[in-house]
């Protein structure tokens, strides 16, 4: 039986682990968002949200965040507009090893019949082929990630699962 430094062993840790592929579709309720391709992403750290028209505003309840963001992929006629509390302003390394400031906010996923709190950094992704990346800080321990397959959770390339569920209204 192999353990994972010391700990249970990894066997027993995966009982009950949920297996997603390297592609899922996601929800984000509290921003308005019903249905969103993800890139699940083991090498990045942080999870990431394309958005554009970034502004931080000043709230009732201190710094707010409002975005706007097209949630399907190719399809730049449908966007959301959403707004969130500020939670933090990081220095990012993006993909092409650039060093980028970039809001983060903080907000709830659904993914498959899983509902959890995640932090977003948010950033123009123009170039990139998902609107949105799940980094190791979102998955880890939560998942499993089976990097041959696609779409565990539900759906096609084309269309999420009819399952998709918005009731996670609160973080």
């Amino acid at each position: 039986m192999v353990r994972l430094g010391g700990s249970a062993p990894v066997a027993s840790w995966l009982m009950g682990v949920t297996s997603i592929g390297w592609r899922e579709w996601v929800s984000l309720p509290l921003l308005g968002v019903e249905a969103t391709k993800a890139k699940i992403d083991s090498g990045a750290r942080s999870s990431t949200l394309h958005a554009w028209d970034i502004e931080i505003i000043e709230g009732t309840r201190g710094p707010r965040v409002r975005f706007v963001l097209h949630p399907h992929q190719r399809d730049t006629d449908y966007t959301v507009e959403a707004e969130a509390p500020l939670l933090a302003v990081r220095s990012v390394r993006s993909s092409n090893g650039a060093l980028e400031v970039r809001p983060v906010i903080r907000t709830r996923v659904v993914l498959g019949d899983q509902r959890f709190p995640i932090e977003l950094t948010l950033t123009r992704r123009d170039e990139m082929g998902f609107r949105m990346l799940l980094g190791r800080q979102a998955v880890g321990r939560r998942f499993v990630i089976d990097p041959a397959r696609s779409f565990l959770c539900g759906g096609s390339t084309v269309a999420p699962s009819s399952q998709v569920d918005l009731d996670a209204a609160t973080v």
